[in-house]
This record gives structure tokens, C-alpha cells and sequence, in this order.
């Protein structure tokens, strides 16, 4: 079986000597749960073979059986020789749906629970020379609604705007070879008005003698060349890239100049390097001014696309990086300058070619569909994981902590739900007060960065003439099409931006999914109805952007201006003309 995503899987932290996982694991279904009691780990032979990293509902794992299993079974044979075994071994998961326990040789080898961030296990201790056994015990609970579950169905079948759920792994797999001494993670963030980076370096543990070396370089030239002592566990420092190497400019990012910096770091002990890390960063600010939202401190109008990123074949997964490279491409080429990412925390390789290429993100967390205990904790823990994972990625510009009250139905007049997104947006300002929140996209706002509608009226005139009045459309309720208030009680609009961030979602009469509204008869009514009702969000003066539903079709949502295989339905230059 062909591995089909060979590229480094974490491009803004990246290592030299690592070993993809990808490809052919064996696999077997656990539907009474008789694993662990009956110590699979041990050595059980299973009985089907799977794709790494793609899901056994997709298409690519091999399998594609949409049928409920609620705990899987991985196993893959490693073999270890002496130079692997000199250094510290870490399995490394992308990301794995929904609870996780490894067993290496027989040893339980660690656990984690939820289903879209990044983690890693040290197992060096349980590997031997020659054939090693790893086994992989994964539950997901098909209809546990504490869990962020996105875009996946919890029901039974697919429904309305929810899909194929994805149990298992459903990101890359690798190994990285470690020295005792080593940097965990970084984080770095750009100050543009003082031509500077602030930079924390998070390691391992503390080791009397280490040093920390990062250069700093632009296009192949160095910018800046620094050494720091490393007394604690985490050390903080700031880089001036004012450097006279380029004249003293500084290079910012944004879609149109996405210009990025390289940057080095090296761990040494006693004059050795033990570790050497290479990432890259972008000169850019995200702020507001009365009601306006600043790129690089100039009023930027932000024209998003929402994306669900599912794919035919891999649905939450992509077949290959180049998916993701074509999609940037024909976003760009329509005139959109952004994405807002739909309830998935996406591959961080995504994330790199937005990066580069220059694409605005909104990024999400799936959201849960109950208000309780365990929804709370879980949505918390991956939050916390998911900023730590993205905050490096320049092109995110938004953080959207709930989505249209979904997991918090009560949100409206509901203290307890209101006080959840609060500690959000307080949580998520402590950990990044670089970029902006939405507390609850699409309406019953709490505390939030921005006033964030989602209004599917198809009618370009009536849209305009409803949001003539901004005071009643602010402190409202939108439209018939959306008659929930955009504030919570007891919750008022104070001057924020205001972005239609839902709207269209149009799909044609002779699909047999569905789309918003009145579906169109052909690509001439599809575009007279698109150019309307998009022209008069854009005259609309006080509003400050928009994101259209949606890029791609999605199994039963057939409203994509892309279809469900990724292709094309329209004349790039019509939809770009009528975005100029």
C-alpha cells in the first residue's frame, strides 16, 4: 500500500532525524471491547490491514466501512538497531479520534484523550534491538456529544451540515530521535512596531551548561545571530531584526507579500549541539481601531471563504499536501484572501502553505453538543493544546471559540453557559493577546473581539435595506432568516467590527443535497444571485468583511463553489470580478 503523505508533518518545528510512520499498519475492530482483557497487546495477529493516517471510514485507509466501531486496534512492527537506541525515541501522533493508549512490548507506554491535537510519547524505555511491537488501542464514542465532535455526525447517519465521523488516526505518525537534553517547543511573536520578536523557549529539563544559539536570517541572508544561557526551563528573550544585513528594513506578512523569516535554534552542551530545530515566523499584527480591523496597522478588509476541510477519499485527512496547495491556489486566484477553518483544528501542513503562500485563517475548535462536566474539561484541555500547536502560524489572524451556540444551547440567558465563554476568551487572551476572539460565532455574543453574523437571506436589495440601520442591527436580531440576537443578555455592542461571517451557501436545483434558501437552475443565476447579495455586504460601510459558506461541497451539503472532489464549478474571473 502506498504512503501517500510522506512530507515533514510539523513544518514550523522541524527536525532532521525523524522516521514517517505512514503506510501499512495492521488493524482490527474491538466492537465487544475484549482487547485489553484479553491483552491484544501481547501479540495478537490482526485481521485487516489500514492506510496510515487515513480513517477506516475513508476511502484511502483501505477500509471504508462507515459502519460504528467504537474501539479500534493498531499494530506496527519497528525495528531498532544500536544508533536508534543512543538517543530517546518519541512516537509522535498528529492527531488521533478520540482516546488513545499505546503499548510498546507489551508495556503500556501512556494515554491521551482527545481526538484533534498533537502529542507524543517517549518510549525508549520499552524498546528493544531488532523487532519491536507497538499496538494502538483507540475509543470513540460514537454518540458522546461531550466530546468535540465538529463536523461529525452523532447520530447514526450523516444529517444536515454534520458528516462521517472519523475514529482513530487521522494525522501523520512518526518517530523522532532525541537527546536526553532538548527543546520541547517555542513560541514566538512578532512585535512590528518595534521591529522585534519576543521568543520563548520551552526544554526538557535544565542542564547546567546549556546553550542556546538562534539565528535569524531572510531570504538566505542573516539577519541576527544570538546566544542565551539556558537556566530554566523555559527561557524568554527578544531578537531586534532591524539588522543592518538588509538595510534595516523589516519584511511584513500579510496575503498579498506573505515574506517570512527563517529562524535556527541549536541546543549545545559542553560546546556539542544536542538538538537543532528550524522554524520561520512572520512580521505581522492583527489589531483593531475603533471599529475597523488593522493588518500591520492599516484597515484591511477581510474576504473569507468558509472551509469545512473534508475530502472525498480522506474526508477529515487530505490524499496528499498538494490538495492543500491547489486549494490555497484557487481561493486566492477567486479573490478571497482568507479562511475561516470550520470546526476542525487542521494538519499543521495546511497551516505551513497558508503561511507561505498568504492566507488569513480563522481557526476553530470543534465544538461538543452538551453542556456539562466532561464537555467543559474536554474542550478546555484541547484548547490549550490547539494554541500551544498554532501559535506559531502567522496567517492566524482569529481564534472562534463556540459557533452558534452549538454545545451551548442556553447560551442566550444561561449564566453558566455565558460563564464558559467568558473563561474561554479569558483563558485564550492569557495564552495569546496577539490576535482576536469571537466568543460565539454568529450571534448570543458574550465577551468578543468582534460582532460575528451568520445570515443566509438570499435577497442582495432586502439585505441591504435590513442593515441600513446598524444601532437596530447590532443590538438585534439580524433577520427572519436569523431572528437570534447577536447579543446575550445582559451583553450589549460596544463598537466592535462587524463581519458577516455566514452567508450564501448556494447550491443548484438539480443536486440532490442541499444548500441554503431557494437553490438556482444554472452557473448565470448562481452568479447574479452571488454578486448581489455579496455586493451588498461589501456597500454595506460599517461592516468590515465577510466569509462566504461555502469552498468545497461535503457529501450531502452541496453548496461549495468547489465540488465535492475538490474541482472547480466556476469561472475563476467571474467570482474574482465580482469580489474586486
Amino acid at each position: 500500500m502506498n504512503i501517500f503523505r510522506n512530507e515533514y508533518p510539523r513544518p514550523n518545528f522541524k527536525r532532521a532525524n525523524w522516521t514517517n510512520l505512514n503506510g501499512e499498519w495492521d488493524f482490527e475492530f474491538d466492537d465487544l471491547d475484549l482487547g485489553e482483557r484479553e491483552k491484544w497487546y501481547l501479540g495478537k495477529k490482526f485481521s485487516k490491514k489500514i492506510n496510515v493516517p487515513f480513517c477506516y471510514q475513508s476511502k484511502l485507509s483501505g477500509i471504508g466501512d462507515k459502519s460504528i466501531h467504537d474501539v479500534v486496534w493498531y499494530h506496527k512492527n519497528l525495528k531498532f538497531d544500536k544508533n536508534n537506541l543512543d538517543k530517546r525515541v518519541y512516537i509522535n501522533f498528529g492527531a488521533v479520534d478520540y482516546f488513545t493508549k499505546l503499548y510498546v512490548n507489551g508495556n503500556f507506554a501512556g494515554s491521551h484523550r482527545g481526538g484533534h491535537v498533537a502529542f507524543r510519547f517517549d518510549i525508549t524505555d520499552y524498546l528493544v534491538e531488532g523487532d519491536n511491537d507497538i499496538f494502538l488501542r483507540v475509543e470513540d464514542k460514537s454518540f458522546d456529544c461531550s466530546q468535540p465532535r465538529g463536523k461529525q455526525t452523532w447520530k447514526k447517519d450523516n444529517f444536515a451540515c454534520w458528516y462521517t465521523r472519523t475514529t482513530g488516526i487521522w494525522q501523520t505518525v512518526w518517530l523522532e530521535f532525541l537527546d536526553e537534553f532538548h527543546l520541547e517547543r517555542v513560541k514566538i511573536t512578532p512585535d512590528i512596531d518595534n521591529r522585534l520578536i519576543d521568543v520563548e523557549a520551552y526544554f526538557n529539563k535544565i542542564s547546567d551548561g546549556g546553550l542556546l544559539e538562534v539565528e535569524v536570517s531572510f531570504e538566505g541572508n542573516l539577519v541576527k545571530k544570538i546566544w542565551t544561557d539556558i537556566k530554566h526551563e523555559r527561557e524568554r528573550f527578544s531578537i531586534d531584526i532591524a539588522s543592518d544585513e538588509i538595510q534595516f528594513k523589516v519584511y511584513y506578512w500579510s496575503p498579498e507579500e506573505p515574506k517570512l523569516y527563517d529562524i535556527k535554534f541549536r541546543v549545545l552542551y559542553n560546546g556539542e549541539v544536542r538538538d537543532e530545530v528550524e522554524s520561520y515566523f512572520g512580521m505581522r499584527k492583527i489589531s483593531i481601531r475603533e471599529d475597523r480591523i488593522l493588518l500591520n496597522n492599516r484597515e484591511y478588509y477581510q474576504k473569507l471563504i468558509l472551509d469545512q476541510g473534508y475530502y472525498s477519499d480522506g474526508l477529515l485527512t487530505a490524499q496528499s499536501q498538494d490538495m492543500f496547495i491547489e486549494d490555497i491556489k484557487k481561493i486566492k486566484s477567486m479573490g478571497f484572501n482568507g479562511i475561516r477553518k470550520h470546526q476542525k483544528i487542521e494538519d499543521p501542513v495546511f497551516l505551513y502553505h497558508c503561511d507561505r503562500m498568504g492566507l488569513l485563517v480563522w481557526a476553530e475548535m470543534p465544538s461538543t453538543y452538551e453542556f456539562n462536566d466532561n464537555a467543559i474539561e474536554n474542550i478546555i484541555y484541547e484548547w490549550k493544546q490547539a494554541i500551544k500547536q498554532q501559535y506559531n502560524h502567522p496567517c492566524i489572524i482569529t481564534w472562534t471559540l463556540l459557533n452558534e451556540s452549538w454545545g451551548v444551547n442556553e447560551i442566550y440567558n444561561n449564566i453558566k453557559q455565558q460563564s464558559l465563554a467568558n473563561a474561554l476568551y479569558y483563558l485564550v487572551k492569557s495564552m495569546d493577546s496577539s490576535r482576536l476572539l469571537i466568543s460565539n460565532d454568529g450571534w448570543e455574543h458574550t465577551i468578543s473581539d468582534i460582532l460575528t453574523i451568520h445570515d443566509y437571506i438570499e435577497d442582495g436589495d432586502l439585505f441591504y435595506k435590513i442593515y441600513e440601520d446598524k444601532e437596530k442591527i447590532s443590538n438585534g436580531a439580524p433577520s427572519i432568516i436569523n431572528p437570534k440576537y447577536n447579543y446575550a443578555e445582559g451583553y450589549e455592542y460596544n463598537g466592535q467590527p462587524i463581519i458577516i461571517s455566514e452567508y450564501g451557501g448556494i447550491a443548484f436545483s438539480n443536486v440532490h443535497g442541499w444548500g441554503y434558501g431557494n437553490k438556482v437552475k444554472n452557473e448565470e443565476e448562481f452568479l447574479e444571485r452571488f454578486k448581489k447579495i455579496t455586493r451588498a455586504i461589501m456597500n454595506t460601510k460599517y461592516i468590515c468583511g465577510f466569509c462566504y459558506t461555502q469552498l468545497t461541497d461535503v457529501e450531502q451539503e452541496m453548496n461549495g463553489l468547489l465540488d465535492w472532489n475538490h474541482n472547480l464549478k466556476f469561472d475563476v474571473d467571474k467570482i474574482r470580478e465580482i469580489l474586486d
